[in-house]
């Protein structure tokens, strides 16, 4: 099929640009025709239909922004749709990019796709003022869901990454949803990287740091593992964003490394001896993913999508509270035992989660909404799928 794919961000370091690379370095291998519609100069070369945010954007976050006047580029990304002529328009979101998805799939009739990557609703709602009541806080995320819920119901079909979301995002937009899960590369994040001799014991973590992320939690971690005896440590911390410097001040065991990528990445994840991912928000959660991949057991909230991803008492630890997540930290911090079982465990369970298999489980969506729509798609459906046989998942029109 010919997808024209319409992304929130590509070049940014966040979960969306890091999917959408990868979908596009996956159907480009396979030989799919994939169309990247994103932000960014142009660059006839790379294949991409790049179009510049100007003057008038805004930051969203540290190197993510939003062009209120970004509609202008319509008409250069009609041209290119209509040269490209695909099955499919998928969006990522209510960005300036995917509006111009939406409208064009509109205006040129073409089944419309959209994946839901971030709670928005509830970043509404954390990065509110400390000081707001919860009560209003709570209002504000339910305001903010059902506007996400009226934008996505403009779209055949949505998609969500694990199937608690998928359900809420049904339920939001009124329309048949699928997974969208995502992969790893696995000869990339491997723990054959370790070249750390395993002392001081190294607990990481990667991600924006931000309050949505719930960071401030590794405070608390330290304070509890200093409060058991555990001394011998540092909380490597791979990312940035705008609560760098208070955990800077907050933090005695931490080290900052800043953003990393490629073999850099790859080589600090296979140094972790147990990694913590304290976000309730995440919807999937990548960097779970490519750290188990890496042979590092991993501690995750209840909240959110790395649920999913952690079998739990196998691969790491799924922690119902905050006490919980305390303490499945601190029993891998003195259990070197443990941490190695559960490091073998986390790798076999990563191996199968290839970017190929994300691309096939997605194309499934792209082709019932062909049916859906009553479009035939230009290539057959692949070996094995028969259309009486396509899920589409709970329709609530």
């Amino acid at each position: 099929m010919r997808i024209a794919f319409f992304t929130d961000s590509f070049h940014e370091v966040n979960g969306v640009a890091h999917t959408s690379r990868m979908l596009s370095a996956t159907a480009q291998r396979l030989g799919v025709p994939f169309l990247v519609v994103c932000a960014g100069p142009p660059d006839p070369a790379s294949g991409r239909l790049q179009l510049p945010r100007g003057r008038t954007s805004f930051a969203v976050e540290r190197d993510l922004f939003y062009d209120p006047l970004y509609y202008r580029h319509r008409a250069a990304a009609e041209a290119r749709i209509r040269e490209f002529s695909p099955d499919v328009i998928h969006i990522t979101g209510p960005s300036d990019v995917g509006t111009i998805g939406v409208v064009l799939a509109k205006t040129l009739q073409i089944p419309l796709v959209a994946s839901w990557h971030t709670n928005l609703h509830e970043y509404a709602a954390e990065r509110l003022p400390r000081f707001v009541p919860r009560k209003v806080r709570q209002g504000v995320a339910a305001a903010s869901l059902k506007a996400l819920g009226a934008f996505y119901r403009l779209a055949d079909v949505v998609m969500a990454p694990n199937p608690e979301l998928l359900e809420l995002v049904e339920k939001a937009s009124g329309r048949p949803g699928f997974l969208m899960r995502r992969g790893v590369d696995t000869v990339l994040f491997d723990p054959a990287k370790r070249t750390h001799p395993g002392r001081p014991l190294r607990i990481g973590t990667v991600g924006r740091l931000s309050v949505e992320k719930n960071i401030h939690f590794l405070t608390t971690i330290e304070r509890h593992l200093l409060a058991h005896g555990v001394t011998d440590f540092k909380i490597r911390i791979i990312g940035d964003g705008a609560e760098h410097e208070k955990l800077a001040r907050d933090l005695r065991h931490a080290e900052f490394t800043g953003v990393l990528s490629g073999e850099a990445l790859s080589r600090a994840y296979a140094d972790f001896d147990l990694f913590v991912f304290p976000s309730r928000t995440d919807t999937f959660g990548n960097v779970v993913l490519e750290a188990l991949a890496s042979g590092v057991p991993a501690v995750v909230t209840a909240s959110g999508g790395p649920k999913f991803i952690v079998r739990d008492g196998e691969t790491g630890f799924v922690a119902p509270d905050d006490n919980s997540f305390l303490a499945n930290t601190l029993a891998l911090a003195l259990d070197a035992d443990l941490r190695r079982t559960m490091a073998v465990k986390a790798r076999l369970a990563a191996i199968g989660t290839t970017w190929e298999n994300v691309l096939a489980e997605i194309e499934v969506a792209y082709r019932a909404v062909t049916l859906r729509r009553g479009a035939r798609p230009r290539t057959p459906l692949a070996p094995g799928i028969h259309p009486a046989r396509v899920p589409m998942a709970r329709t609530q029109d």
